[in-house]
């Protein structure tokens, strides 16, 4: 006769399956640093809270247990001549995770155009060590580009955009991204000195907004990035 008990039923009678266990996420960072407080480097960068109770963060080996200040003061010597900005009027939850990868590719600074207040969830924190500045508008942005001598690079899959492997992509220069969905505004298309797409080969329209940022940026690295 067929066994008609689900998939992974036990039979009548027979002890309850042990239960799955948990799996163990590992544990990211380092703990206390060995051998107590007597044996603390000193080095005023070392924060001594990281000291006694470890350092949990999502920093690169080179800053365990530094303090912020000394991640950042660190970074201003190594940050990378491009910026990024990019348009916030719908309050898109991309922005936080182009901050992070800002962040990872050292970006001189990045700006956040319209809304001032924007989702951080998705930077993890990252906005701590990167330079912010929020512009009310399109033309303040434009003005304070055209000050510092910036080239505007627009990010965008429009008419007329060039691949940006292709394109020329100057060292100093901000890269411009809009929004999920929308993309850029025409006030910023009109205003950029150039507008670069990715290529796409597939049946979507275009890519999430932060991936498409992540890829650009990698293109400038490539290019530009000291080792």
């Amino acid at each position: 006769m067929g066994d008609d008990r689900p998939d992974g039923a036990a039979a009548p009678g027979a002890p309850d399956p042990a239960p799955h266990a948990e799996p163990e996420l590992p544990q990211h960072g380092v703990g206390p640093w060995p051998g107590g407080r007597a044996a603390w480097p000193d080095d005023p960068r070392y924060d001594p809270e990281l000291l006694a109770h470890g350092d949990r963060r999502n920093v690169v080996d080179r800053y365990r247990y530094w303090g912020l200040e000394a991640i950042v003061a660190d970074l201003d010597e190594r940050r990378h001549p491009f910026h990024v900005a990019i348009e916030n009027w719908q309050h898109d939850l991309n922005i936080g995770s182009i901050v992070r990868t800002a962040n990872a590719f050292a970006a001189e600074t990045v700006h956040i155009i319209g809304r001032r207040r924007w989702n951080r969830r998705g930077a993890m924190v990252t906005d701590r060590y990167q330079h912010l500045v929020h512009h009310p508008d399109v033309s303040d942005f434009v003005a304070w580009a055209h000050a510092e001598g910036l080239p505007i690079i627009a990010v965008d899959n429009v008419e007329g955009a060039r691949p940006v492997d292709l394109a020329d992509l100057p060292e100093r220069c901000v890269l411009l991204f809009g929004q999920e969905g929308p993309g850029l505004s025409d006030e910023a298309l009109a205003a950029a000195d150039s507008i670069v797409e990715i290529t796409q080969y597939g049946s979507t329209r275009s890519m999430n907004a932060s991936a498409a940022a992540a890829i650009v940026m990698h293109e400038w690295a490539r290019r530009h990035a000291r080792a």
